[in-house]
């Protein structure tokens, strides 16, 4: 994991005066010493953390926890090494403390091994803390960073276990049998402070000293922000300098070989389309064969052949070397979504067996209980097929078609480089967004009140997020971080109680999926399903057989429970307080939206360039401050004159 930005250098006047002078310009300063040493500056920041490298043992994994952070030094512990550390040490701090007024010294370094016969305890396997902070320093402001520091570091938990956190004042707030790099005679008139921090390394194997990675990077992610947020205290009670936000002090600039991993994993997201691969191209024909049959016998469905060998990008998948990333928050990022794809290609490798449905339930999870009986009371609250209009609707394709690509020209007036196509094919049932592109299947018809709901959920959500985020140099968000369906999909129906649409037999069919799912996972079979969702819930048989084909395709893909899953879980985002500005950027998950607001704060990222018309519309804005008085998701619903249960090929 470590990588050296330059070729050794000796710390000596010379460099030290090179190194001072590229701070006091404002430069990204790194430099490699001997000894395994390094410097990094991003860019002129009031804080430098510091660890010192151990001579009587070897330590790579103390270090990984700072070395993702804008400004650090590893300084070798080796005799020839100290008094140099301390001159350069001396030099950082008089060229940085005048330009924000204050200036902080935090160092980290790893505690007493935990005894291998203590690791049997589960109980053992808890992080420990002790924070050193200088007794000298009594003021108020540093005792709110010692406070920011114990909080942040008492919120993080490793295998369940929360961690203990111990304040300690004393004058000595390095390593043991280390001397300070700075007196606190020399410290005072710099107003520069010194702050200790002391993990227990519960991450290695103390026999071995081999570390356990996953464990390490968990403690790395959460120990970094605890790290942050107590900068950031101090930045504001210390010095003159006003960030907006702990993110803020993170690294702004990420290396050209993590974007070149972003890139890789992006590029084989891309080569597949995993619901086109998986959903029949003959569903016309299969409820023709099936209502021939008398509805007994389940249709046979067929799908296109795949253009990819899933066992060939599985191997490429596993070639990208996500070990090298520094930075835990982009690593969190591509691990995930190396999880996600592995599962989906294997998912395709098992296209129409029984496997294929124990892969959906890993991908999307089970249909909860809660769930379920959220799913029944829509289902018996609103009337089914004798309550709606049972036609297919007045508004033909090309009328949908053409309210898309009015829209996507409104986008386009924004951004030019927008590609976006709306395709009219036999091909897709129903309508769906593949890579930023609509495609409606050629016989699609729909209430015309259904037409304005459709276009913000697939153009204003779906089109909309592919086409930010295609505008962003993560290229993992245009193909969707992990998980982000439920999410994204909850977003899309939200769109459509925001522009009114969001009818009695919408919400039922939404619930009939979810039921439909539960049947799938307790063993049903297509035809009992069928029947259930006919007889026992309402709904009539061109419905439930497209809800059914929905489920069973594939040999069972659950995901269409996410669409009111994710719309529980927005709802409940909002309640809370959440902002809709996150969920524009990509294609996310609720879990990445600290994750993006971070990237946002570090500038990794851009804000959003295109926003949906629903979100300009004064009686959608209404509509979205009324959430927080809606106490049931039967609340949402409107009425419009006709409605329609025919739309299970849609959305």
């Amino acid at each position: 994991m470590k990588r050296k930005p330059t070729t050794p250098r000796a710390i000596d006047s010379q460099l030290i005066e090179e190194l001072s002078q590229s701070l006091a310009e404002g430069k990204r300063t790194s430099q490699a010493f001997p000894f395994d040493g390094r410097l990094h500056f991003e860019r002129q920041l009031p804080f430098l953390y510091i660890y010192r490298n151990p001579i009587e043992k070897q330590d790579p994994q103390t270090e990984q926890l700072i070395i993702a952070e804008a400004a650090f030094l590893i300084a070798s512990s080796n005799a020839s090494q100290k008094k140099r550390n301390a001159k350069l040490v001396n030099r950082i701090v008089q060229t940085l403390s005048p330009e924000f007024g204050g200036f902080l010294l935090f160092e980290v370094w790893a505690g007493e091994e935990v005894e291998e016969n203590e690791r049997q305890d589960p109980e053992a396997v808890r992080p420990v803390f002790t924070i050193h902070a200088d007794s000298r320093h009594d003021d108020e402001g540093m005792e709110r960073v010692y406070e920011s520091l114990r909080d942040g570091l008492k919120r993080v938990k490793i295998m369940g276990k929360a961690a203990e956190v111990a304040l300690k004042y004393s004058r000595k707030t390095t390593p043991p049998k280390a001397p300070d790099l700075i007196s606190s005679r020399n410290r005072e008139p710099l107003n520069c402070f010194a702050l200790g921090l002391e993990i227990q390394p519960i991450w290695r194997n103390i026999i071995e000293g081999k570390a356990f990675p996953l464990l390490l990077r968990a403690l790395h992610r959460q120990v970094s922000k605890a790290l942050r947020r107590a900068c950031f205290t101090f930045t504001l009670k210390k010095t003159y300098h006003r960030p907006k936000h702990y993110f803020a002090l993170g690294r702004q600039a990420v290396s050209r070989s993590m974007w070149d991993i972003d890139r890789k994993l992006a590029a084989i997201g891309s080569s597949f389309d995993f619901l086109l691969n998986v959903t029949p191209i003959n569903s016309a024909q299969g409820w023709h064969a099936f209502k021939r049959n008398g509805f007994e016998r389940r249709p046979v469905f067929h799908y296109r052949p795949l253009a990819i060998d899933p066992g060939e990008l599985k191997r490429q998948l596993y070639s990208i070397d996500i070990s090298k990333v520094e930075d835990p928050t982009l690593e969190l990022i591509f691990r995930e979504k190396r999880g996600e794809l592995d599962r989906q290609l294997t998912m395709l490798a098992d296209r129409n067996t029984s496997a294929f449905k124990y892969g959906s339930i890993q991908l999307y999870g089970k249909v909860e209980d809660s769930l379920v009986q959220q799913a029944n009371e829509i289902l018996n609250h609103f009337s089914g097929r004798r309550g709606d209009d049972t036609s297919l609707g007045k508004a033909p394709v090309d009328a949908i078609a053409t309210e898309a690509r009015k829209e996507i020209a409104r986008f386009q007036a924004e951004m030019p480089n927008i590609k976006a196509n709306v395709s009219v094919t036999p091909e897709v049932v129903g309508l769906m967004v593949s890579q930023g592109n609509l495609l409606l299947n050629d016989a699609l018809r729909v209430p015309e009140s259904r037409v304005r709901p459709l276009i913000a959920h697939e153009v204003g959500v779906h089109v909309l997020t592919y086409w930010n985020a295609c505008d962003q140099q993560l290229k993992l968000l245009s193909n969707g971080l992990a998980g982000y369906d439920e999410f994204q999909e909850g977003f899309a129906v939200l769109s459509e109680y925001l522009v009114g649409g969001l009818t009695p037999s919408r919400l039922r069919l939404l619930a009939g999926r979810v039921v439909a799912a539960r049947y799938l996972e307790d063993g049903a079979s297509f035809t009992d399903t069928f029947r259930r969702l006919s007889r026992n819930h309402d709904f009539d048989q061109r419905t439930s057989y497209q809800i059914a084909m929905r489920v069973y395709r594939g040999g069972g893909l659950t995901k269409d429970h996410v669409y009111l899953r994710g719309l529980i879980s927005i709802l409940d985002y909002l309640k809370k307080g959440g902002e809709i500005e996150p969920l524009l950027v990509g294609k996310i998950a609720r879990s990445h939206i600290p994750l993006i607001r971070e990237l946002t704060h570090r500038q990794v990222l851009n804000p959003p360039k295109l926003r949906p018309n629903f979100l300009e519309s004064e009686s959608s804005l209404k509509r979205l401050e009324t959430i927080a008085a809606i106490d049931s998701l039967l609340g949402l619903v409107s009425k419009p004159k006709r409605q329609s249960a025919r739309l299970a090929a849609t959305g």
